[in-house]
């Protein structure tokens, strides 16, 4: 299977998560991460879901599924432990073009959920294509143990070192070269960072040619 890997904007946007259990917990989880606008069908719910309910996190509709629930939704994810009400959700939401996942069915899947190592801003998304998420859970915890735990506040930092470059230097080949000869070197927050020296050598002579 050839999947296309993408990272979503969600803020604001509408999901919707049919089930309210152990399955569901983590999806609506990710979501609300994402700053998305999550609505949960279920006629029963987990502790950790009734809390995000009373907190106004989400809008819990304790009740049966219904198949109008999906319309208007930009995304579904059906996380019962009822793969018939799972698959119906699903029919129901690619019915109306609506990108929806059952969670643990595959062929009911039009994405998967990765599993994720994050340093801040910076992701890295892991997928099996739904062939075995245990193994992509493992290989999650093996890159998230070897990987520097200061990357977050580096990739600020490199930002907005970017951010300087980008402000005076155009587009071209140049500028690409620059920001990738930067991204190689170690970024801090000192004035005396040899990466920030480089950009603002290059910077000054941007600016005595000009």
């Amino acid at each position: 299977m050839s999947l296309f890997p993408l990272f979503l904007k969600l803020t604001a946007r509408p999901c919707l998560v049919v089930g309210a259990g152990a399955i569901a917990e983590g999806k609506i989880a990710a979501l609300l991460e994402s700053e998305a606008t999550v609505t949960v069908v279920a006629p029963q719910a987990d502790p950790r879901v009734e809390e995000w309910a009373a907190s106004g996190e989400i809008t819990l509709l304790r009740r049966e599924y219904q198949t109008s629930d999906v319309e208007g939704m930009f995304l579904v994810v059906a996380g019962t432990n009822v793969p018939p009400v799972n698959r119906a959700v699903y029919a129901a939401a690619t019915e109306r073009g609506i990108l929806c996942n059952a969670v643990d069915d595959p062929p009911y899947c039009d994405f998967y959920f990765p599993s994720i190592v994050r340093r801040g801003e910076l992701q890295i998304a892991i997928s099996t294509a739904g062939e075995s998420p245990a193994f992509a859970q493992q290989l999650r915890k093996e890159l998230n143990e070897q990987l520097p735990k200061d990357l977050g506040p580096w990739l600020m930092e490199l930002g907005r070192l970017r951010r300087e470059v980008t402000a005076v230097e155009p587009l071209g080949e140049p500028r690409k070269m620059l920001l990738h000869q930067l991204a190689k070197r170690e970024v801090c927050g000192a004035q005396d960072c040899p990466t920030r020296m480089i950009a603002r050598e290059h910077m000054a002579s941007i600016k005595r040619v000009s």
